[in-house]
């Protein structure tokens, strides 16, 4: 080893390593959180608690305008949904008139002031839907899919961005593909849940009548009633579980998805139970009577967007503190990120050194200016040795790219 080599080494070694300035800095705001008293600590408490930083997060990757996107697409889904579906399964549901009933009673309670009289959607409209018979009608069904398919995309998206996520690196058209399946599949578990409903009419009804009660009582009524919201909370779960894990593809261990969609589905219960409340201020006004019934749907989406993306804020945080990563990085993978991590810190490090140094040369004379050219041209040397090449490609890592 020259003399020029083992100077440059001694130097480098003056040089505080990024990890070492970190734990000193950790170690120091450690200290500084055990002294805080009053206010203080009862403001650092409150910040460290989880529905707190549930929030933070939710609101750190855009949430309020992720919902905003996701409810102004949902309104042309739905439409589309619906007049795609009883299009094509028109004869199908007309020969069976309970069912379809028990749809349009899921439907309206998913979505209060969608179908009825008063609503968006008349019921004698959405039955007597003409069937997708010929190319023009084929064509139309195909847009309306289209349509309806365009929402989970976005969906997809605004999830992924809770989690701090890239895009899927999926085909697109294997992607649509994915959703198309999906949509059936959501169209499957709502044909389920409504038979569900039914079975579960019939049951109490057998049930009422094995002991001779009156099915009409207030007893009968309540039970019925607490039936229907608990098949309708099962099917909430299911469908937003799907949402969190197949549809936006993150990796989600049961752990945490189950909790999480849970919750989703009963915030989304208690909304539905208080729907034509919450929505009364906004559609009663005189001067949107007009629109009453598309703002009321509208505000209905945002709200249930909301909900969906906060939970979804809730399972992140939740994989956070149990130091799970939604990328599924491999052990190697984790390794190399850390140290190009530490490399990152260092080249921050010795590019702020190297301004100080230029800056003070600027005013220096004599032996200190001397000195300090040579600082400076032993850390350009560093830098231009640093490598600028990331040590991996995050997106390459299993499960990042939402094709699972």
């Amino acid at each position: 080893m020259s003399t020029s080599d083992a100077t440059r080494g001694a130097k480098r070694a003056k040089d505080p390593k990024p990890s070492e300035v970190v734990e000193k800095a950790t170690a120091a705001a450690d200290d500084g959180a055990a002294k805080t008293t009053g206010i203080a600590a009862l403001i650092a408490w409150v910040m460290k608690l989880k529905i707190v930083r549930v929030f933070q997060n939710y609101g750190a990757n855009g949430g309020p305008l992720l919902a905003a996107g996701m409810s102004y697409q949902a309104v042309f889904a739905i439409f589309a949904a619906l007049a795609a579906t009883f299009s094509i399964f028109g004869l199908a549901l007309a020969a069976n008139p309970q069912l379809q009933d028990a749809i349009i009673a899921q439907l309206n309670t998913s979505v209060p002031g969608l179908i009825g009289p008063d609503g968006a959607i008349k019921p004698d409209a959405l039955t007597s839907a003409t069937p997708a018979l010929g190319w023009t009608g084929i064509i139309a069904v195909a847009g309306l899919i289209f349509t309806a398919v365009g929402f989970l995309g976005s969906t997809r998206s605004a999830i992924r961005l809770i989690f701090n996520l890239p895009g899927p690196k999926t085909n697109p058209v294997l992607l649509k593909l994915k959703d198309f399946g999906l949509a059936l599949a959501f169209a499957v578990l709502l044909l389920i849940s409504a038979g569900m409903s039914i079975l579960s009419v019939s049951a109490i009804g057998f049930v009422f009548d094995l002991f001779g009660w009156d099915q009409k009582s207030i007893a009968g009524e309540i039970l019925a009633r607490v039936v229907g919201l608990l098949v309708v909370f099962v099917f909430d779960t299911v469908v937003v579980a799907g949402i969190y894990r197949v549809l936006s593809g993150v990796p989600i261990p049961w752990q945490q998805l189950i909790p999480g969609s849970a919750f989703a589905a009963a915030v989304m219960g208690v909304l539905k139970i208080l729907g034509s409340s919450l929505l009364g201020g906004a559609t009663s006004n005189p001067l949107l009577a007009s629109f009453a019934v598309i703002i009321g749907i509208l505000i209905w989406f945002n709200l249930i967007c909301q909900v969906l993306l906060v939970f979804a804020s809730w399972i992140e945080v939740s994989m956070n503190d149990a130091h799970i990563d939604p990328r599924m990085l491999t052990p190697e993978q984790l390794e190399a990120q850390a140290l190009q991590a530490e490399a990152d810190a260092h080249r921050q490090v010795l590019t702020a050194q190297r301004a100080t140094a230029a800056a003070e040369l600027e005013d220096a004379r004599g032996l200190r200016r001397s000195r300090l050219r040579r600082t400076v041209k032993r850390l350009d040397v560093e830098l231009e040795a640093e490598s600028e090449a990331p040590a991996i490609d995050p997106a390459s890592a299993q499960g990042v790219g939402g094709s699972r």
